[in-house]
């Protein structure tokens, strides 16, 4: 059974940083393009960045610049560090493995900018 859990979430103020974690149970990490979505109160769920097992990032406009996804392999564990965190990130981050036609996801962890 694939289990994907989410750890990091939290209140900063604007402009502050914070590193979510991913860390993946299950056979499918080391083939599986990784990824973070979030979604914010009465909007649908977006795509912020993923990673492919051979490491190539792609990013959401809205976050290039402030946000850098990595992995670790050996760990099974997927991070998404945020610089310059702006009110408009306040959202539920999803973390997500994708692999073939299967997807999996976490429960989700807060991110709340505000002063």
């Amino acid at each position: 059974q694939v289990q994907l859990v989410e750890s990091g979430g939290g209140l900063v103020q604007p402009g502050g940083s914070l590193r979510l974690s991913c860390a993946t149970s299950g056979s499918i990490f080391s083939a599986a393009t990784m990824g973070w979505y979030r979604q914010a109160r009465e909007k649908q769920r977006e795509l912020v960045a993923t990673i492919t097992p051979g490491g190539t990032m792609n990013y959401v406009d809205s976050v290039k610049g402030r946000f850098t996804i990595s992995r670790d392999n050996a760990k099974n564990t997927v991070y998404l560090q945020m610089n310059t965190l702006k009110p408009e990130d306040t959202a539920v981050y999803y973390c997500s493995g994708r692999v073939l036609l299967s997807q999996y996801w976490g429960q989700g962890t807060q991110v709340t900018v505000s002063s």
